[in-house]
């Protein structure tokens, strides 16, 4: 096996376990929190938006730190150690408050693994001529799988889903001490001085935006989606079945978004994405029968399976090439953390005081909004066209 190859390899791996350990918790917190903790929808909401809050504040200083040091391996590793460490303090204590604590913590290393990996991942591609989207899927995959694994397994003990994140982020902290290294074109960058000249591209201001209104409703379902279909009359295991078929819807778009974009474009996609993640939501509203629900999951591989590589792309494209691991940070730090968080606690109270189906009728007109400011954009990119794609 050639250097490529073995790379390759790696990469792959990573995205498999990291996924793999995000899909143990993040689909099933909510539902330990509430039936196994008994906690209420308010307790619920603010524990499950710390960690995007923590993304707010901490993805752009990792993405600076890294460009900033050349050191985007280094921080990926110990980031990745740390969070996997903490994510087995939920299985041995039962406090409110301690939990509050050990979710700071572990959105403050968590918050490091998405964009710094993306960021070595995208770099890779563009270098070796190969599909971001065909490395990411393998993220899907383990996510999917996960979910399927867990789903059934916490059904006999809920906190196996800990020791299975700690398990396989160790695993992949392991791995990345050997992932491709980034090299940044300047090691003498300013450390806020690169902000605010990306926040100085109007165009990468308003795609924040649009990732905001589209990513932030996605990500915010992870938690939400499980409640629904348990309101819905399905079980552990149902939840597990549908999680696998959204994810996994995922895979062949992430390979289309490249054959897409290249033959119109970057943001045309982006909207496909917003469009189809609207329709989604507005079905869940009209409190669809379990099998509607299983069959719709399949929307998710137009949504985020086509959102997630033609977003990173067009991000690296329109940002200063010195500054990539800065905007890739700063675009995670907007959809993961930023929109993550308000769709997380306003869902949260929305589920509080009104239903989970009013859940995603919120969620469905963030994602309108989402789609109309990408049309701006598209007409906007056609009067003054900034980047190139890049896809292979």
């Amino acid at each position: 096996m050639n250097r490529k190859d073995s790379d390759l390899l790696r990469l792959k791996w990573f995205y498999l376990l990291t996924f793999f350990g995000t899909g143990s918790i993040s689909p099933l917190l909510s539902v330990y929190f509430s039936e196994v903790q008994q906690l209420n929808g308010y307790q619920v909401g603010t524990l499950l938006s710390i960690g995007p809050i923590m993304m707010i504040f901490f993805q752009p200083l990792w993405g600076l730190l890294a460009d900033a040091k050349s050191a985007h391996n280094k921080l990926l590793v110990v980031a990745t150690f740390i969070a996997g460490v903490m994510g087995l303090g939920y299985a041995v204590i039962g406090s409110y408050y301690w939990y509050l604590l050990i979710a700071i913590i572990l959105g403050i290393f968590q918050s490091a693994i998405i964009p710094l990996s993306d960021s070595i991942s995208v770099q890779y591609a563009n270098k070796k001529k190969v599909a971001y989207g065909n490395i990411r899927l393998y993220g899907s995959l383990g996510f999917g799988l996960a979910v399927f694994v867990m789903g059934s397994l916490s059904e006999w003990k809920p906190e196996v889903i800990f020791y299975a994140f700690f398990l396989t982020l160790t695993l992949a902290a392991i791995l990345a001490v050997q992932l491709p290294k980034e090299k940044t074109r300047s090691s003498n960058l300013n450390l806020f001085s690169g902000v605010r000249n990306l926040l100085s591209i109007r165009k990468f201001l308003v795609f924040l935006l649009i990732t905001f209104l589209i990513f932030g409703p996605n990500l915010a379902n992870n938690f939400y989606f499980s409640l629904f279909i348990e309101h819905s009359g399905g079980t552990y295991t149902g939840i597990g079945i549908a999680f696998l078929i959204a994810v996994l819807s995922e895979i062949p778009f992430m390979r289309l978004a490249g054959i897409w974009s290249s033959k119109v474009g970057l943001l045309q996609v982006a909207f496909i994405a917003a469009i189809a993640s609207m329709l989604r939501w507005i079905i869940y509203f009209i409190e669809p029968g379990l099998p509607i629900i299983y069959a719709t999951t399949v929307i998710q591989g137009f949504s985020l399976g086509l959102f997630i590589p033609v977003g990173i792309q067009y991000v690296r494209e329109i940002s200063p090439l010195t500054l990539t691991a800065t905007a890739v940070t700063l675009y995670s730090a907007v959809g993961n953390g930023i929109g993550n968080w308000f769709c997380t606690f306003i869902g949260g109270i929305i589920f509080e005081v009104y239903s989970i189906y009013a859940v995603y009728l919120f969620f469905g007109l963030l994602s309108l909004f989402g789609a109309i400011l990408t049309t701006y954009l598209i007409k906007q990119d056609k009067q003054q066209p900034q980047y190139k794609t890049k896809f292979s």
